[in-house]
Formats: structure tokens, C-alpha cells, sequence
């Protein structure tokens, strides 16, 4: 099998289901994301140290994939970690998928346990990196975050894989997401980068974004950038919607 470039996808799931529809075991994103590895039987860890190792998490996330043919298995860090080389598993894998929750606290515990290296590593090895939300703001330089309160603060010293600003949950209602995003970018704390509406993911092959997929009917990615002034443009991708 010839060896695979650097890839991540950067992905914002559905926080709320489109009326009328039902619950999938694994989200077109998650299979899409699969489905970039190239190969029939992936192994594919689950790293939920944004939600602190949830049981919960990690029980959901191989159920979701119990009749797959695929080899899952999780990377627990608290109270410490469950593999006794961390790095030769993570090298080890064809997808590593990171959960959504707190990007502040998981760069902190990543930095800690100096899986911020090993992830550039994996990375530049070929194993697709991927995530929501919080696993997908920490691939980027940064983006506006929860982690602390619904006012969206920004982060801004993320692992910047990708050398872009990068906006997740851009429609939701619920919190100014949009707002936030354009005005970080407008006053240069981010630079200019990428956002996804609910149910969209980001493609990128090595830096480069290469497309925008949804798994939602009328959602987007956008390119959102300033000008010299400091004037943001949002300038929507088209992303394919998945079937």
C-alpha cells in the first residue's frame, strides 16, 4: 500500500437532529472520515481527553462501531495513561479521532503528557487525524471556545497543524459562534481560516484544503478572512453533501 500524505479532517457534528430524523450509530462525518484511510479494516483510537476519558464516551464510541469490521480502540490519559507506549499506538492506527469539549483543557493535558508532538508525528506518518469541535479547533492556530464560559473566548495557541483560524458550530443557534469568529479574525487574534455549520467537515491534504463535506441539508463551510482594515468576508464553500 503506497504510503498515505498528511491528512486531517475537521469536522463540526450535529448538535441537534433536523426534524423528522433519525439517530445514525455512526455519523456520515465519522464514516467519511473512515473512508480517508483507503483501507477496508481501519484501526482507528479514540481520544477523549477533551471530555476528560468519559466512560461514557468511550463506551458509546465502540458500540457505534461494534459491527464495523473496523479495529476500534481509545487513548484514556487520566490517571494515566492506558497504553504503555502511547506513541506506538497512536503510529500504529489509520485514524485517530478526537472528541469534542474542552480544546483548552485538552491542549493542556495533550502538552503535559507531550502528545502535541506524537499527533505532528502521526500526522506527517500518514494516520488521518480527525475530530469535532474541540477536535477540530486543536489541529488549527485557533478558534473561539466554550471551555470557559458561553461568552466564547478565544484560543489561540492550539497545536497549528494547519495554519488557520478555525470556526465550529458557525450556525448554532444557542451561542454566537458566527459573531465571535468574524470578530477575531477582524481584529487579527486569528488569522484568517475556515468554519462549519452543524453537520459539516473540512478535508485537508497537507495544509491544503482540498474539500467541505455535510452530512446536513443547507449546511456550509466558509472561508472567512480581513482585509486591511480590519473589514471580515465570509465567503461560502459549497461543501458535497454525503449520502
Amino acid at each position: 500500500m503506497m504510503a498515505r500524505p498528511p491528512q486531517i479532517f475537521a469536522a463540526s457534528g450535529l448538535l441537534r437532529l433536523p426534524p423528522g430524523a433519525a439517530p445514525r450509530k455512526r455519523s456520515l462525518l465519522l464514516e467519511h472520515a473512515v473512508s480517508l484511510t483507503g483501507v477496508r479494516r481501519a484501526r482507528i483510537c479514540y481520544v477523549p481527553t477533551a471530555v476528560g476519558d468519559d466512560p461514557a464516551a468511550i463506551a458509546a464510541f465502540g458500540q457505534a462501531f461494534d459491527d464495523s469490521g473496523h479495529t476500534v480502540t481509545h487513548l484514556r490519559l487520566f490517571p494515566q495513561p492506558n497504553h504503555a507506549d502511547v506513541r506506538a499506538h497512536l503510529l500504529a492506527q489509520d485514524l485517530i479521532w478526537v472528541s469534542g469539549g474542552s480544546v483548552v483543557n485538552l491542549l493542556a493535558v495533550w502538552r503535559a503528557h507531550r502528545l502535541d508532538a506524537v499527533m505532528r508525528e502521526a500526522w506527517e506518518a500518514g494516520v488521518v487525524l480527525g475530530g469535532g469541535s474541540a477536535g477540530s479547533i486543536c489541529w488549527h492556530v485557533g478558534g473561539s471556545t466554550d471551555s470557559f464560559s458561553d461568552d466564547l473566548d478565544p484560543v489561540t495557541d492550539a497545536l497549528a497543524f494547519l495554519p488557520y483560524g478555525n470556526g465550529v458550530h458557525h450556525d448554532f443557534p444557542g451561542q454566537p459562534r458566527r459573531a465571535r469568529f468574524h470578530e477575531y479574525v477582524g481584529s487579527g487574534l486569528l488569522p484568517a481560516g475556515y468554519a462549519t455549520d452543524d453537520g459539516t467537515g473540512l478535508h485537508y491534504v497537507g495544509t491544503e484544503l482540498v474539500e467541505a463535506v455535510s452530512s446536513a441539508e443547507g449546511a456550509d463551510a466558509y472561508h472567512v478572512e480581513a482585509d486591511a482594515a480590519g473589514v471580515v468576508s465570509e465567503r461560502p464553500l459549497g461543501a458535497r453533501l454525503l449520502s
